[in-house]
């Protein structure tokens, strides 16, 4: 790790910036506004709610939750009490969810009653119709692990409400919440985090709390400070959003405020009201604030920064707007297998080596980059696949023994499946992905998972889904469909069929019917073919 940095743990960091700062202001999300030391005694309090319903260190939360409070506090508690947080994006839908749930393991879900017109609560209570009740705990066949259900707001049947996890933990000492905080292994993981992979199903990301050192490294790269002020619309359940909004602010004394999902009307007025000094995002989000800043006029002087995953050729225009009219840009390039950032920026670098590239590795992080097929190094400027060594990769995929495996080359290096070259200032630039993986505003989606559900309607014999780029979200998902014989699909029947199973962005913009798909002699499909029929 580098001697200069002790291991930490990150359900210490609320009593440290307590200790620290606990009159400065943490948090804002919609009128609410939290010091430190408030901040600290809500995690306490939920912390201790865990360990009453009986969470014990090594089990899984699954937490289902918008941007709020809560999160923030369960993201803190969770790993206090030396449980393991499952942040689940809420874009997941039945089949998502059910999938996510049942193959982490998690013992806990706790869920958020409602979104806007989005009920979650209905949602669960499709994922677990049929259970059954043992003592106060639920018991269903297709979550063994499953014991206990919390709502942010009315609870299911037979679950609990978040009043009913706080009144858990009044019999918690602080006695006894501190001994079980001091013998959390750092080393040990903290979070999975689900992201798609090329093969269907999302794979669950293990990290351990070493990944503070990263989040270190780059607040001194770009001078993070007391002072900030970090506007997250990010989404928690991203290690995006959760690594550098909620982790950087807490690890600098800075405040955060949070909206619950991304509205740049609301983003760039806060801006403005709460003087904000640090955005975070990636093209989209920027494309649609400088738009939102045009539209109204919001005053946006107190900015300073916005980090930007740049350099793939599509982004660098927005990035080039956003230095000129909104603030100093830097840039870099990380995964969820990676951590964020694990190549950043600098400062004080000229303006064409922050937008147009991907930045240079961060201290003892090794990025090569080299020929897919052989592992041999690249040339100078010379494109080839980005592999990666050094203590912010992951851990593994969650009780995925041979993905994890596969997931790694003969020395050791993870193999990204994404393009990038090094270019002869030593800058890397990201230019897209090798693995057959989509990237719709930000997130990623599996082909295959896509595929896989196309496949369960009536009337499909064969579907493949590529991208389609798009001018706002990078691109979208395009399906072709080579129907069974006196099939009567249509695109609105095939669009419905995906429709409350998969999440949104997940679900093909266009459905293009075909007699056959283009296939090697193998039997693999030919997708560069379908994109080029796209591209005509």
């Amino acid at each position: 790790m580098g001697e200069w940095f002790a291991k930490r743990r990150i359900g210490d960091l609320p009593k440290r910036a307590a200790a620290l700062w606990g009159g400065r202001l943490a948090l804002v999300h919609e009128g609410r506004r939290f010091t430190y030391g408030e901040f600290d005694r809500e995690v306490d309090r939920v912390a201790k709610g865990l360990m009453g319903l009986g969470v014990q260190a090594g089990e899984k939360v699954a937490v289902w939750m918008t941007n709020c409070p809560e999160f923030m506090f369960l993201t803190y508690a969770v790993t206090k009490v030396g449980a393991v947080l499952v942040p689940l994006n809420t874009r997941y839908r039945t089949a998502d969810l059910g999938y996510a749930v049942g193959q982490s393991d998690s013992v806990m879900m706790i869920a958020v009653e409602r979104s806007g017109p989005v009920d979650y609560r209905e949602m669960m209570a499709a994922c677990l119709a049929g259970y059954s009740r043992d003592g106060d705990r639920i018991s269903h066949p297709e979550y063994p692990k499953l014991r206990q259900t919390v709502m942010l707001g009315a609870p299911l049947e037979h679950g609990l409400g978040w009043d009913d996890l706080i009144a858990a933990g009044e019999a918690v000492s602080d006695e006894q919440l501190s001994a079980r905080a001091a013998a959390v292994d750092p080393d040990a993981p903290w979070v999975i985090a689900y992201t798609s992979g090329t093969t269907g199903n999302p794979k669950g990301v293990l990290h351990n709390h070493i990944c503070l050192r990263m989040i270190q490294e780059r607040a001194l790269l770009w001078s993070y400070a007391e002072r900030d002020i970090h506007l997250c619309y990010l989404p928690l359940f991203h290690l995006y959003g959760l690594s550098e909004a909620a982790l950087v602010a807490i690890m600098t004394g800075a405040a955060m405020v949070m909206t619950t999902a991304f509205d740049p009307d609301e983003a760039i007025g806060l801006v403005e009201s709460e003087r904000v000094t640090v955005l975070h995002g990636f093209d989209t989000h920027y494309a649609d604030l400088l738009a939102a800043k045009k539209r109204t006029g919001a005053d946006t002087s107190s900015l300073r920064l916005a980090t930007f995953p740049s350099g793939v050729e599509n982004s660098i225009p927005v990035a080039r707007r956003t230095e000129k009219e909104l603030c100093h840009v830097v840039s870099g390039y990380g995964m969820s297998e990676t951590w964020a950032y694990i190549t950043s920026s600098r400062l004080m670098d000229p303006m064409a080596m922050r937008t147009d590239a991907s930045g240079v590795p961060m201290p003892d992080i090794q990025v090569d980059i080299v020929d897919p097929e052989t592992g041999e190094p690249s040339a100078i400027d010379a494109p080839g696949e980005i592999r990666v060594r050094g203590y912010s990769v992951m851990m593994g995929y969650y009780n995925k023994p041979e993905a994890t495996a596969e997931s790694y080359d003969a020395d050791g290096r993870f193999c990204t499946g994404d393009m990038a070259l090094m270019r002869g200032d030593g800058y890397m630039r990201f230019m897209g992905r090798y693995k057959d993986m989509l990237k719709v505003g930000g997130e990623n989606v599996s082909p295959a998972e896509v595929e896989a559900y196309l496949m369960e309607l009536s009337g499909v014999e064969q579907a493949a889904v590529v991208g389609q780029p798009d001018p706002r979200l990078a691109e979208v998902p395009v399906a072709f469909i080579v129907p069974e014989r006196g099939a009567n699909l249509t695109e609105t029947s095939v669009i419905e069929h995906c429709k409350g199973r998969i999440a949104s962005y997940k679900i093909p913009r266009r459905v293009i019917f075909t007699d056959g798909l283009p296939m090697t002699p193998s039997g693999k499909i030919q997708k560069f073919k379908l994109r080029a029929q796209l591209d005509a």
